[in-house]
């Protein structure tokens, strides 16, 4: 069986994560994950729901070295651990926080006084088939689907999203956002810093002043990776930002108007991701420079009907994709949005995905989303809504704007003004959550 190192780096004193007490060094990271090792309780499935970075790719490479399974669920909820201790009985909880682990064995993350680093002498090397994270995905029933991901293929997945970023050409120090449980989050910050040349900042800022902080407190050339919902809300903050080399985006679709803005803020490139969790980071492009994806190194696409697959390179089998997909060539292509965002009114298509495009864009918009619910109206018709932050506009200017932008058929029925769309941590608005809020602003007002 082949092997491949934990580390991609070529030297135990070459720098693998920044902390708020400084840099740590590959030695000291890989004497941290022989002290944690020493410490796992039994059990093949270990649940990591760490909230610091460190912590969490220490605890995943304890568990590898360790032959256990890292659980990485999208979800955390009460609900989502109880089906996870049905699948898996032997699953024990690594913490780092007051996190209600329920009745789940659990392990909080110690202070691993017994680790020696003078102790380290070479990087281990680990089983390129070994099973070394399982990722989730609702499911369609929301029953979470579990996804394995073998060691081999993750380090392909590391090296191919850090070479078309060029960082292995040059070290970046990576801030990122977005959790390290996320798909996004695990291979664009753990994964890059393991096998990519990219240290990274232990924590994950949410505020914008806490993103601030956070870049300021590594050295250039720094990576920010974040969401759209995060890159807006940092712009809007008014704070003076410190240099940004190099701008990575993904979980939701990006604006070539925010494109433009935060290039232009940071002098800066700004690339977007494409993936899922299914088939990991497949592509990028960088927004400004047009609206073809690049697919990632030996990653293809192939098509039967409306379906297209993803299959090569660090992709695990065949996996089909959610999104309407043009190809263009072998290596390039254009998305249409996702097969379940279009949407059909009186015989004309569009998709979610653009229509949120059109609202977001609105000068004086702060945030903004479609919803197309479930019920009909009583005359049979389903009806498009949609929800604004807007505190300085009002529905006829909105309306107005709109109708500049989309057809007159695609118009919200009613247009919903909040204080706050319920994104979750990763800028994200799951489907259940626009639910509850239709249901609290409109199904329930004309009950």
């Amino acid at each position: 069986m082949s092997s491949v190192p934990l580390l991609g780096h070529t030297s135990l004193d070459d720098i693998f994560a920044w902390r708020p007490s400084g840099p740590l060094r590959v030695r000291d990271f890989l004497a941290d994950v022989y002290a944690l090792a020493r410490q796992l309780p039994a059990g093949r499935h270990l649940l990591n729901v760490c909230l610091d970075r460190y912590h969490f790719t220490v605890g995943l490479a304890a568990g590898l070295i360790s032959e256990k399974i890292s659980l990485q669920p999208s979800s955390q909820s009460a609900e989502t651990l109880r089906q996870i201790q049905t699948d898996c009985p032997d699953v024990f909880c690594l913490c780092d926080s007051e996190f209600d682990s329920l009745d789940l064995p659990r392990l909080d993350f110690p202070a691993l006084t017994g680790a020696d680093p003078a102790s380290v002498t070479e990087i281990p090397a680990i089983p390129t088939e070994r099973i070394a994270a399982c990722l989730f995905t609702s499911g369609s029933t929301g029953r979470p689907m579990s996804h394995y991901k073998h060691w081999g293929r993750l380090v392909k997945n590391g090296r191919a999203g850090a070479e078309r970023l060029g960082l292995l050409d040059q070290r970046h120090s990576v801030v990122g956002t977005v959790p390290a449980q996320h798909s996004y989050g695990f291979e664009s910050t753990a994964l890059i810093a393991l096998h990519g040349n990219a240290p990274f900042w232990s924590g994950k800022p949410f505020y914008p002043q806490d993103i601030v902080a956070a870049l300021e407190a590594v050295p250039a050339p720094r990576l920010l990776v974040t969401t759209p919902f995060h890159l807006a809300a940092l712009l809007n903050a008014g704070l003076e930002l410190p240099a940004v080399d190099l701008l990575l985006s993904a979980t939701a679709p990006l604006s070539p108007e925010l494109a433009e803005a935060a290039e232009r803020r940071f002098a800066a490139p700004l690339f977007e991701i494409y993936g899922s969790t299914e088939s990991g980071q497949i592509a990028s492009r960088q927004t400004t420079d047009g609206p073809a994806w690049t697919l990632l190194a030996d990653v293809r696409l192939a098509q039967e009907n409306d379906l297209t697959t993803a299959f090569g390179g660090h992709v695990e089998g065949r996996v089909p994709l959610s999104d309407i997909i043009e190809l263009i060539d072998p290596e390039h292509f254009l998305l249409h949005g996702r097969h379940a965002d279009v949407v059909n009114i009186a015989g004309k298509r569009t998709s979610l995905a653009y229509l949120n495009h059109q609202i977001a864009a609105i000068p004086g918009v702060v945030d903004g989303a479609f919803f197309l619910p479930d019920e009909a109206t009583p005359d049979g018709i389903t009806r498009l809504c949609a929800f604004v932050v807007a505190p300085e506009l009002n529905s006829r200017q909105v309306l107005s704007a709109l109708r500049e932008r989309v057809e007159p058929i695609f118009l919200p029925r009613p247009l919903v003004f909040v204080d706050v769309l319920p994104r979750n941590t990763t800028g994200k608005l799951p489907r259940n959550q626009l639910q509850a809020l239709y249901a609290a602003k409109v199904s329930d007002a004309r009950h």
